[in-house]
């Protein structure tokens, strides 16, 4: 019975991180139905509404969901998470599947935890192991056939999609880091429900003229699912999971995140998937795999 438990959460956190690959879906095929709508504009919503729900979540498990705003250092650093931390991540990936396509947006997200590891080793002068050093280049070495479609002398993606799946990267590590201080204090289900709550206020304050969108069902349908199916659900249903099971298990379920994107972009957007992108995405999933076996990898 406890092997068949273990293995149920298991299967809860692999759903839970294919549902975050497949919110790039989602996202792709919002911006399909409302033409006038802006990655910015996506990010401001899906925040503030994601941010909103997970607070009255939070509530309803039984924890004062006010307490975080009691000091002001807990207020800076719930500012810091959601500014820093969440917005960087999000709207960086929403301009990656813009201009591009959800699978090569999260394919190079995957790549975050290499910029922690160099943050790790830069500011907190910890050295990188020779496996996380070889897991390092043969990720980059990934992203290079990603981005040339294996001939070297171009590039196969346009230069917005790069830089900008690169940013959503350094987001995913700055999403990892900066909500560390309020981690012994607060519940996950707390300081990311803030997190994207301020985040969203604040780029709504930024830019409070929301483009013009004609409001169909397509569209209601479209946001409902990131926020639901890509944004909530798999926050519970992953830091749920890591009570349960191992981190090592956890960090290879990770790899279910790019692999929905990209089937589901092969099978529902058109996608033409060549050699190139199967074994650039290859080789970085097998290199972030490596880092999973670090007793120091971080987590989102």
């Amino acid at each position: 019975m406890q092997q068949k438990q273990h293995l149920g959460w298991i299967l809860v956190g692999a759903v839970a991180c294919a549902c975050w690959g497949i919110s790039g879906i989602f996202a792709k095929a919002l911006f399909a139905a409302a033409p006038g709508m802006t990655a910015f504009a996506l990010t401001q919503m899906r925040m503030v509404t994601s941010g909103v729900m997970t607070l009255l979540l939070t509530q309803f498990t039984g924890h004062h969901l006010l307490r975080m705003l009691a000091t002001g250092r807990s207020i800076r650093q719930a500012l810091v998470y959601g500014l820093v931390g969440l917005v960087p991540n999000q709207l960086f990936y929403f301009l990656a599947v813009q201009y591009g396509n959800a699978a090569i947006a999260t394919i190079l997200q995957f790549v975050g935890p290499f910029f922690i590891m160099l943050y790790m080793a830069v500011v907190h002068h910890e050295r990188p192991s020779r496996l996380e050093l070889i897991s390092a280049v043969v990720a980059f070495f990934g992203v290079v056939v990603v981005a040339t479609n294996g001939r070297f002398t171009h590039l196969a993606l346009t230069v917005p999609v790069l830089v900008f799946g690169l940013l959503s990267a350094v987001g995913a590590m700055t999403d990892t880091l900066t909500p560390r201080p309020l981690m012994d204090r607060f519940g996950s289900l707390e300081i990311t429900g803030w997190g994207l709550l301020i985040g969203g206020i604040v780029l709504t304050v930024i830019h409070p003229h929301f483009p013009p969108v004609h409001v169909t069902g397509a569209v209601v349908g479209w946001f409902t699912l990131i926020v639901v199916v890509g944004t909530i659900f798999p926050f519970v249903a992953y830091t749920t999971t890591l009570r349960h099971v191992s981190p090592t298990v956890t960090g290879l379920l990770d790899a279910f995140e790019p692999l929905a994107a990209t089937a589901g972009s092969v099978l529902f957007m058109g996608l033409h998937l060549t050699p190139a992108l199967v074994v650039g995405s290859f080789l970085i999933i097998v290199a972030v795999m490596g880092l999973s076996y670090q007793p120091r990898k971080e987590r989102r």
